[in-house]
């Protein structure tokens, strides 16, 4: 995303007439912010008479009007905290089966547990009905400081329980996943850049360090962004003071240069990040200046290329507008963002198939002389290119082997998960899981089970396709079982011993 923390600029909703159009006003009202704050030349009259999506689809793809709901729950995601129980779910037959709990949380400490099964909230019963999923969760979130009465049956009890629980403000961490994936290297994922990920950061390296760690893995792969200054905060982690991160200007907005104050947790130390397609924004900007410093290896496949940065303008009625007032530019100066102009990306996407099919190499000038990009030198000699994202200093290409029309049913019918509630997580334990995930794989029986409940299922299998799925197959059993019982965590780790972007990188931080 790249948005700044929101700010008021003065532009305040007014009701000039009370019996005017709620939208002409407020079209009244965007079209004055972008005349003010937009990053571009434009003239923003001729845009008078469209509809507010119409007319922010004639800027840039990044620039969005977001009604009451959208902007509440945007914001809710990245200030890192909520109101509400701290519990995640998933409805499995009709029964919304409790996935996870926060630790801490009001959930965890009214005494709710992973494998629960929420049958009623208040008098409402929501067990064997289908409910779709925003109405579940509209009922058992709520402000701070009400109760809620929910009513679960645990595993292997017959009578249900009733808990009254008193909602509150549940902390969520920014951070997915933080190891020691070997005796000196840790493997630390960050899914998003949020209003607590430098603080989220800082407590899990001092763990960390306090194990040995001197090299590290991060993983900013599927990172769409956030903050712009939670970009810049974790960067300081990584350098000595007096650097510059990145710096943003726009037509209306001043150059805005970020430095660096030193003090951070990891300014030495071997590091390795991992970026792909999905990685975006805030990502960007991390990536690029670790690669523009040569503070570290990039590793992956060419970064999303979204350099526009958004500022956000709040509505008296709870929507905003989401407005793009500036470029980033990396250290160098490389702006990274990739042209929106029509056809692009269908070409961009050309080039990304030719590089994975050996056609082209990501070493050679080939890839970003045909997407039109221009090398930069580093001080080490090094050469990196501007435009159309990041482009990774080693490039892992991405395995499609066994993605195929069978497989994907498997997925988009939920077979994996259900089977895992229903059958599989019976079968193990967390301790084992835990202690034999550099061995652990499904066993035959496992496999035969689910061919059968996929069946069951009305799932028709092809047996020439499911020979080629046959390894995709047990390694996503396995993942979904790690899940179930270890979390986010459990997840990458099982996911992590066979990951080619983790090999690679480990594979760098180890050679001297």
């Amino acid at each position: 995303m790249g948005y700044r923390l929101l700010k008021s600029q003065g532009f305040q909703t007014q009701q000039s007439d009370r019996y005017a159009n709620i939208e002409e006003e407020k079209v009244d009202d965007i079209i004055h912010i972008i005349k003010k704050k937009y990053v571009d030349e434009v003239n923003a009259d001729r845009l008078k008479h469209l509809p507010i999506d119409s007319l922010l689809h004639q800027l840039d793809p990044h620039s969005t009007y977001l009604p009451p709901t959208e902007a509440f729950e945007l914001s809710e995601a990245l200030e890192g905290n909520f109101e509400g129980v701290g519990v995640e779910y998933y409805i499995h037959n009709d029964t919304l089966l409790v996935t996870n709990v926060v630790k801490d949380g009001p959930a965890f400490l009214s005494g709710i547990r992973q494998g629960d099964k929420i049958l009623k909230v208040d008098t409402t019963v929501v067990s064997g009905r289908m409910l779709p999923r925003s109405a579940m969760m509209g009922k058992i979130k709520g402000k701070k400081g009400t109760t809620v009465q929910l009513t679960i049956l645990r595993p292997g009890t017959n009578a249900p329980q009733v808990l009254n629980v008193k909602r509150g403000r549940v902390e969520v961490s920014s951070i997915d996943a933080a190891y020691m994936i070997n005796q000196e290297t840790a493997y630390i994922r960050i899914g998003k850049f949020g209003a607590t990920t430098e603080a989220d950061f800082s407590n899990a390296i001092k763990n960390l360090k306090a194990k040995g760690m001197r090299k590290m893995v991060l993983d900013l792969r599927d990172n769409g962004g956030g903050y712009l200054t939670a970009a810049t905060a974790l960067a300081n982690q990584f350098f000595p003071e007096n650097k510059l991160i990145v710096y943003t200007e726009g037509k209306h907005d001043p150059r805005t240069d970020y430095f660096t104050t030193g003090g951070g947790e990891f300014e030495q130390g071997r590091l390795a990040v991992l970026i792909n397609e999905n990685s975006a924004s805030a990502s960007e900007i991390f990536a690029g200046a670790i690669q523009d410093l040569n503070r570290g290896i990039i590793i992956g496949r060419r970064s999303f290329g979204k350099g526009l940065v958004q500022e956000q303008f709040a509505f008296e009625d709870g929507s905003a507008l989401n407005l793009t007032i500036a470029r980033y530019f990396t250290p160098l100066g490389r702006s990274i963002q990739k042209p929106y102009k029509k056809g692009y990306k269908a070409y961009q996407q050309e080039i990304e198939e030719r590089l994975n099919t050996g056609e082209l190499t990501a070493e050679s000038d080939k890839a970003d002389s045909l997407l039109g990009n221009m090398p930069y030198i580093t001080k080490d000699g090094k050469k990196i290119f501007a435009g159309g994202g990041i482009q990774p200093d080693i490039y892992v290409k991405l395995d499609t082997i066994g993605y195929n029309a069978f497989y994907g049913t498997l997925l988009q019918k939920k077979v994996f998960i259900d089977f895992v509630f229903e059958t599989l997580a019976d079968r193990y334990t967390a301790d084992y899981l835990n202690k034999a995930v550099a061995v652990f794989n499904i066993s035959d029986r496992d496999y035969v089970d689910f061919l059968k409940y996929a069946e069951s299922k009305k799932i028709q299998i092809d047996t020439k396709q499911l020979i080629a799925a046959k390894p995709l197959i047990y390694k996503n059993l396995k993942l979904m079982l790690y899940k179930y019982y270890l979390g986010d965590i459990g997840y990458y780790k099982a996911h992590n011993q066979s990951d080619p972007m983790v090999k690679q990188a480990l594979t760098y931080l180890n050679t001297p």
